[in-house]
């Protein structure tokens, strides 16, 4: 990798949007970040982050938060005992569409880190901009599909999830030709081993104890009810544009190999390494070159012992549930994510219990009109309109 790249950052005060301002300044000499985006809940964290960085633009999807960051700033710059001559200003644009516009200023690589089917536009405006997207927001892919796809230019499109990481180092091993099967691996959830009955009375907060990983609450909750494996399964097939049937799912609780690929050979090459996401982050920012400074490797030395068990569909049947959404194609798979979110909405409010999530999926699936191939972000975001809709109506008990 020749020079610096210009990285913007969207979902810069979320855990991958921190994890990977972490990783730039553990590697300034690679790395520079020139843009940020946040939703506009945490200003304080925002605005140290854009003057600490010294970013050029900063984008807040709360119109509101506009004036609040500024203030934010010059809090920000006076703890840190400076004058306004000292330091500039970044640009701030503020709205729904803020993300969508910085995604397409000047960088070398945009890191979309927003939760929810929200970063589709972003993605797509990166995208068409020209930019590499290292994409940890999954849910615009799956929502997205060929929108997203069609728009991507080979290689433009780079996984930050650590499995699909895994997967595109692994697939350095051989020619796509010659793959026969890929297969994710999943830590199971904090429920690994219960059965659907044992599931009944789950409450939020052990569904937000993740045994491997901190994540965000709604990015928790994907993996306690493996509704995240099921867009991790719609993400693979789509990213590397292998048929879902050759994608698989294997429980390793451990986390620590994040995915194999099996060769037509009986090879299987599997990637390992500790559960950090500043591995995948750093690969994807600097892509298709390693940075020097990123985590600590396996220590071989230590025994240790590494378990794979075959997933339980019927007490976790998100897996097999956006297997039927991505082999229905068009914008079932935007109907999965869109009632998911509003299901792990209502859970964490109290108003559904953990199983109904995926009940409420299921249902919302089997109830959707036929609402064809997605051509435009308009269809997408009517079908994942009326998921919303038919969702709440039924947490409404309607």
């Amino acid at each position: 990798m020749d020079g610096v790249r210009e990285v913007t950052v969207l979902g810069s005060t979320g855990s991958i949007g921190r994890q990977a301002i972490a990783v730039a300044r553990q590697n300034p000499d690679r790395l520079r970040i020139t843009g940020l985006a946040a939703g506009g809940g945490d200003v304080a964290r925002l605005a140290e982050q854009a003057l600490s960085l010294g970013v050029r633009t900063v984008a807040v999807a709360k119109a509101t938060a506009a004036q609040d960051l500024q203030l934010a700033f010059y809090a920000a710059a006076s703890q840190r005992g400076w004058s306004r001559g000292e330091y500039a200003l970044p640009e701030i644009l503020a709205g729904p569409r803020a993300a969508e516009e910085l995604a397409a200023r000047p960088a070398d690589v945009v890191l979309n880190g927003i939760t929810g089917s929200i970063g589709l536009r972003p993605t797509l405006a990166a995208l068409q901009a020209g930019r590499t997207v290292a994409l940890a927001n999954k849910e615009s892919l799956v929502a997205g599909g060929e929108l997203v796809t069609a728009a991507a230019a080979p290689g433009q499109l780079v996984p930050v999830d650590s499995e699909h990481s895994a997967l595109a180092q692994c697939l350095r091993g051989g020619h796509m030709s010659e793959v026969a099967r890929l297969v994710l691996t999943a830590s199971g959830g904090p429920f690994r081993g219960r059965t659907a009955a044992e599931l009944a009375d789950v409450t939020v907060e052990q569904a937000l104890a993740h045994p491997t990983w901190a994540m965000g609450p709604v990015v928790t909750i994907n993996s306690a009810t493996l509704v995240n494996k099921g867009l991790e399964l719609i993400e693979a097939h789509l990213l590397f544009d292998v048929p879902l049937a050759d994608v698989d799912v294997v429980v390793h609780p451990q986390s620590i190999v994040h995915s194999m690929v099996t060769f037509a050979d009986g090879a299987t090459i599997a990637q390992a390494s500790p559960p950090d996401m500043r591995l995948p982050i750093a690969l994807a920012l600097a892509w298709p070159d390693r940075l020097p400074h990123v985590q600590p490797a396996l220590d071989w030395s230590a025994a240790s012992t590494w378990e794979f068990a075959p997933l339980d569909d019927e007490a976790f049947p998100a897996v097999a549930l956006a297997r039927s959404a991505g082999e229905a194609g068009g914008v079932a798979p935007a109907v999965y994510n869109a009632a998911n979110e509003e299901a792990v909405a209502a859970f964490l409010a109290g108003r559904l219990p953990f199983r109904g999530i995926v009940d409420l999926v299921a249902r919302t699936l089997d109830d959707a009109p036929d609402l064809g191939a997605p051509t435009c972000v308009e269809d997408v975001l009517a079908a994942e309109g009326w998921a919303r809709q038919h969702a709440g109506r039924v947490i409404a008990g309607g």
